[in-house]
This record gives C-alpha cells, sequence and structure tokens, in this order.
C-alpha cells in the first residue's frame, strides 16, 4: 500500500471518529494486509462498531467481493456503511457459523477480522457503565436488548462467585477482599450506579495503583456480564468451519486472557492449547500461524492512539485440506 494513501486512510479514520465519536481502528494498515484482500473474496467483520475497518476494507474490494459486518450494539447500527457489497449481521458473534450457513457462504470465507474488546463509544458514554470515570448506571451490557446488567450481578452473585470472576478475569490477588465488600455493602443497599460500586472498591487500592485496579475490576465485570471468554471461544472453534482453505484469521487481543487463547488456537487448533500430534509426532492443526511475533502498534500511532497501547495482533491462515 502506498505511503501516501496510507496516510490518507489514518486522517480518513480520525475525521470519521471525530464526526460520529465511535472508534479509532487500530491497526488498521497491519489488519488489513493481513487479511491478503484479493478479487471476488468473500470477508467478515466480527466487530463492526464505528466501522473504520470496514470501510477500508470495502475500499480495497473489488465490485464481485462482498463483505459481512457483525455487531450486537445497537449503537453500532447508525455506522452500518452505505453499499451493496455489504451486509450487517445484528448479532453476537459467536454466533458466526449460524449465519455464514444461512447466507450460504460457510467453508467459503477469506478472511475474518476480529477487533477485540471495548470501543472508545462505550469507554466515553457514561450512561453504558464501562468506564470508572463517569457516574451512571452500571450497565456494562454490549447488547442493551438482553442480558444481566453488572449492577444484576453485583447484587445477586455469591461472594465465591465474585472472588473468581475478580480473580480470573481481572487477575486481582485481592479478589477475595473485593467480592467480601461487595456482599457486605449490599447488605445495606443495592449497588446501582458506577459511584455506588467505586464507594466501595475505592478504598481497597492504594492511590499509587488505584487506576490500574480499578481498570481490572471493571474489566473482570464487563468480561462476566458479556460472556466474552465464552464468545470468544465458540467464535475461534467457528472461524475455521467458516474460513476456505488458505483463508486469513486476523485477530487484534487487548488483554492477556483473549491474547492467550488467540495464540493457543493458532498454534494447536484449540483455545486450551493442547498440541495433537500425528504418528510422526507433528503437531496437527487446522491453522497455521503467519505472525511468528505478535505485532504491535507502531509508535506513531501510539501517539495518536493511546488506548492502542495494550493492542496485539495476530494472523492465520486455514491450513489447506
Amino acid at each position: 500500500m502506498p505511503l501516501y494513501r496510507y496516510v490518507e486512510v489514518m486522517m480518513k479514520g480520525k475525521e470519521t471518529n471525530k464526526v460520529n465519536g465511535y472508534h479509532v481502528p487500530v491497526m488498521l494498515h497491519e489488519a488489513l494486509e493481513g487479511m491478503n484482500i484479493t478479487s471476488g473474496g468473500i470477508y467478515v467483520d466480527l466487530t463492526l462498531g464505528g466501522a473504520g475497518h470496514s470501510r477500508e476494507i470495502l475500499a480495497r474490494m473489488d465490485e464481485d467481493a462482498h463483505l459481512y459486518g457483525f455487531d450486537q450494539d445497537e449503537d453500532a447500527e447508525r455506522n452500518i456503511p452505505a453499499d451493496s457489497r455489504f451486509t450487517f449481521v445484528r448479532s453476537n458473534f459467536r454466533y458466526l457459523n449460524n449465519f455464514m450457513r444461512y447466507y450460504g457462504t460457510a467453508g467459503r470465507v477469506d478472511a475474518i477480522l476480529a477487533d477485540l474488546g471495548v470501543s472508545s463509544h462505550h469507554l466515553d458514554e457514561a450512561e453504558r457503565g464501562f468506564s470508572f470515570r463517569f457516574d451512571g448506571r452500571l450497565d456494562m451490557r454490549m447488547n442493551k436488548r438482553a442480558g444481566r446488567t453488572a449492577a444484576e450481578l453485583v447484587n445477586t452473585l455469591s461472594e465465591d462467585s465474585l472472588a473468581n470472576i475478580f480473580y480470573l478475569y481481572g487477575e486481582l490477588k485481592n479478589s477475595r477482599r473485593i467480592a467480601t465488600a461487595i456482599v457486605k455493602a449490599r447488605g445495606k443497599r443495592q449497588i446501582e450506579t458506577i459511584g455506588d460500586f467505586l464507594d466501595i472498591v475505592k478504598p481497597l487500592f492504594g492511590r499509587e495503583r488505584e487506576k490500574k485496579e480499578l481498570a481490572k475490576v471493571f474489566q473482570a465485570l464487563r468480561i462476566e456480564v458479556n460472556q466474552e471468554m465464552d464468545a470468544l471461544r465458540e467464535v475461534l472453534q467457528d472461524a475455521v468451519k467458516t474460513l476456505k482453505p488458505g483463508g486469513r484469521l486476523v485477530v487484534i487481543t487487548y488483554h492477556s486472557l483473549e491474547d492467550r487463547m488467540v495464540k493457543n488456537m493458532m498454534k494447536t487448533g484449540n483455545v486450551e492449547g493442547n498440541a495433537k500430534q500425528d504418528f510422526f509426532g507433528r503437531v496437527t492443526s487446522p491453522l497455521r500461524a503467519l505472525t511468528g511475533k505478535v505485532i504491535t502498534p507502531s509508535e506513531k500511532e501510539l501517539e495518536q492512539n493511546p488506548r492502542s497501547r495494550s493492542a496485539k495482533l495476530r494472523i492465520a491462515e486455514k491450513i489447506e485440506e
């Protein structure tokens, strides 16, 4: 891709973000290069969001190609590209293969892109409840039409369940102490807002690490509310069925739990990382990792978009059958 075109795309992405206030696409150039877009191809963007990645995929596609974009968040629907080569799928991406079978493209897809994590839009909208920077309802649902809110979880789950969530998904060493404090506080009154929740957990952290620890607490709750690990496990398995031989799987992760699952899947063919070997001791996997070393944002991108600092990009190719 010529340098002038890359700069034009990045500037266009920044302008789009200013207009719709949604999200700056992370590692746009690297992700699309990994997709290896070709003539007449079939592509899937599993996380439409602000459509930053989708719009550039469409710009690289020819007239015979087609792109499917998934998103369960109704806010993302206002960003649907007005293009006959694009089909919007209002669904959690965990149902990838079901929808591709419906559209008759299962096993024929050339590349799948997943930009995981939370968009800038979610973090900056106080009423969504994703960030401790604002007060508002303690919600955290990606799909506002379904599921239990974070408030419902902290008011109803057992102390053991809460401790497990904070330990497994937030990797917090004081997970039991956090859970105990929550259960004790809700015995006096319901926890309904971000402010209510912060009043309980903030005193448990030292000032020097307060923001990092609170980020882990909110991450853990968000993952549980949206069942993110289960959804990721299912979509990675579905991706193998959906891709054609030689098709590409491109995934951008934002925390170690996601990245570990993606790395294992690309290396061994399962998210647990249990390598299966053939008679000659060779690992048998339906995927071949194309990124020996994980790809991270450039210094320039980090300067322009600090929220990209934890992003990691991995690419794999489905092995010819």
